[in-house]
């Protein structure tokens, strides 16, 4: 957990070629360097671009020289390569798929390890309930993205969000489906799976 908002930043590394991702450098640049210590970075994925996301971003763009890769729809404007839905990115003999996941922000997108269980899912879900939302319309959309998308992966699926601690999502299940029947009217906010 980095900087004054405890954001987990994500090092991913192909054990065979040691290829590696960032994924939301959000601050410490020394404590995300020694992440990626004897690893060849090939880029820099964002979840979204929240500055407590991307507070180390120009730092490592600068020092790294890798790519900088996005949804997008975010406050970052100098992204070298677009992501839509399903695309891939290849680590190594391994592969991140894209999974545009909206509510949070509008560029959100989680990241599934291809033919893994381990999905990196930025602020779009938490244990306790979905990421913060700034508008009943954001909410909405918070509400079909949980339904229409996470829901739909299986139960042995392990998150890692963007702050917080790890959860499978299989656990979480039935408070989420709990949630999700209820009627929340204009509400927009800071959610729990128990409101």
């Amino acid at each position: 957990m980095l900087g004054p908002w405890e954001t987990n930043a994500y090092v991913l590394i192909c054990p065979s070629t040691c290829q590696s991702v960032l994924i939301d450098p959000a601050a410490e640049p020394d404590t995300l360097l020694e992440m990626l210590a004897d690893t060849e970075p090939i880029a820099i994925v964002l979840t979204h671009t929240h500055m407590d996301h991307v507070g180390a971003l120009q730092t490592m763009r600068e020092t790294l020289k890798v790519p900088v890769m996005a949804h997008p729809g975010g406050t970052v404007s100098n992204v070298d390569r677009w992501l839509g839905s399903s695309d891939l990115i290849k680590v190594g003999d391994h592969a991140l798929k894209v999974c545009h996941t909206p509510g949070h922000t509008e560029e959100s997108a989680c990241f599934a390890i291809v033919g893994d269980n381990r999905v990196i899912v930025g602020d779009a879900i938490f244990e306790g309930g979905p990421g913060h939302t700034s508008s009943p319309e954001a909410f909405q959309t918070t509400l079909q993205t949980l339904r229409n998308i996470i829901l739909t992966w299986p139960d042995d699926t392990a998150c890692y969000p963007g702050h917080g601690v790890s959860f499978r999502l299989g656990d979480k299940r039935a408070a989420i489906e709990a949630f999700l029947a209820k009627d929340h009217g204009a509400f927009f906010g800071d959610a729990t799976w128990e409101m």
